[in-house]
């Protein structure tokens, strides 16, 4: 059974950080790509934040550069996010997703909520 865990979420003052966590299990983890999307309340589910499959590369939407970063460890099967310098703007349902073009793999974390507010 596949599954993508996500934990870590919560409650953070503007300027707060908060490092959001995916354990995956039920697949290869290590032959997936890693995405961050975030989905605010109305508004579409965007893509956050992007890592390869060894974790040699990644990509972050241009809002979210300097102030978040993906990684990844293989060994444990999970993913993370740190978000540093967290505004009001940042407040989403986050979800991890695990992607691979060939063969065709896609998988969604349940979400966690992050809540920035004073």
């Amino acid at each position: 059974q596949v599954q993508l865990v996500e934990s870590g979420g919560g409650l953070v003052q503007p300027g707060g950080s908060l490092r959001l966590s995916c354990v995956a299990s039920g697949f290869t983890f290590s032959s997936a790509a890693m995405r961050w999307y975030r989905q605010a309340p109305g508004k579409e589910r965007e893509l956050v934040a992007h890592i390869t499959t060894a974790g040699g590369r990644t990509t972050y939407v241009d809002s979210m550069k300097g102030r978040f970063t993906i990684s990844r460890d293989n060994a444990k099967s999970t993913t993370y996010l740190q978000m540093n310098s967290l505004k009001p703007e940042d407040t989403a349902v986050y979800y991890c997703n695990a992607f691979r073009t060939f063969p065709k793999l896609e998988y969604w974390g349940q979400g966690t909520q992050v809540t920035v507010s004073s």
